[in-house]
């Protein structure tokens, strides 16, 4: 019944749900960060994901009944997961976030640009991407070694929402949330050996091990199941121009949870996004 209720709501709502999650992520990293290197960070969120979805949709039989065209689709998206986050965590040890968030959304842009048909969603992009821009505060200044990191991140990312919405659709005899479980599965299998030895200094200390759970939930589990849904009544186009939520909703948990003060620039980007999102035709 509750997943019945959940299908039925707008796109919109998962988007907001998956924002609040995803950013609550970076809170347990931070302890995380403190002890355990980066790439053990990476395999500690997807592992914990894997194994979270191992147990809650016991999806092990989907992978043998479902299409070929599904399983190369699973075992791709697998492979991106892994890296993707692994990417993404050294990115953020040598740039600011700020500017990770803009370089990755440099990938939404294109798949919106390429896929979008009439000038109101072309207007809608341009709306969100300003204000993407203005919010994230994109500058090309820092290490050599994280703008690397940031830019293969942003290409796996874009690679995720192209293969995550075929994934979506590909098979109408399995569920997709089992389809993403073994997927999170096969990017365990990809990250294991690249990640393991610096995860295991966590293996012994009961409040790292959670906290690794915690980023693994918050970070991975939730925010992918709920794109499952989106995607699901959405185009990888129109899912691109909404993804401009994501560095919006991380400027109201600052505000309402740590009390950062909003900058008149901040406001207007807001705005910019906010009126992108409400103009963009599905």
């Amino acid at each position: 019944m509750l997943s019945s209720k959940l299908q039925r709501l707008p796109p919109h709502v998962y988007f907001v749900i998956s924002a609040i999650f995803h950013y609550l992520g970076p809170s347990f990293a931070v302890l995380l960060f403190a002890k355990i290197p980066v790439d053990g960070v990476a395999w500690m969120r997807i592992v914990a994901a894997a194994l979270i979805f191992a147990a809650w949709r016991r999806p092990f039989r989907t992978f043998s009944n479902t299409n070929k065209n599904s399983k190369l689709l699973i075992i791709g998206l697998g492979i991106i997961f892994a890296l993707m986050n692994y990417s993404f965590y050294f990115a953020i040890s040598y740039l600011p976030l700020g500017t990770v968030a803009g370089i990755e959304f440099l990938g939404p842009i294109a798949v919106a640009i390429v896929s979008v048909k009439n000038v109101r969603n072309y207007i809608a992009l341009a709306f969100t991407s300003l204000g993407v821009y203005l919010l994230t505060d994109v500058r090309l200044e820092g290490d050599a070694v994280g703008f690397m990191w940031a830019f293969l991140n942003m290409l796996l990312f874009t690679a995720y929402i192209l293969l995550a919405h075929r994934l979506t659709m590909s098979d109408p005899k399995t569920k997709a949330i089992d389809r993403l479980a073994i997927s999170m599965l096969f990017a365990s299998v990809t990250i294991f050996p690249l990640g393991f030895k610096s995860a295991s200094l966590a293996f012994t200390e009961p409040l790292l091990l959670l906290a690794g759970i915690g980023v693994g939930i918050s970070s991975s589990v939730i925010p992918y199941a709920l794109d499952q849904l989106a995607m699901a009544k959405l185009s990888p186009a129109i899912y691109s121009i909404m993804i401009a939520i994501l560095p919006a909703m991380a400027f109201f948990i600052g505000f309402l949870v740590l009390g950062q003060q909003p900058q008149i620039l901040e406001l207007i980007a807001l705005a910019s996004i906010i009126i992108g999102l409400l103009i963009t035709k599905r």
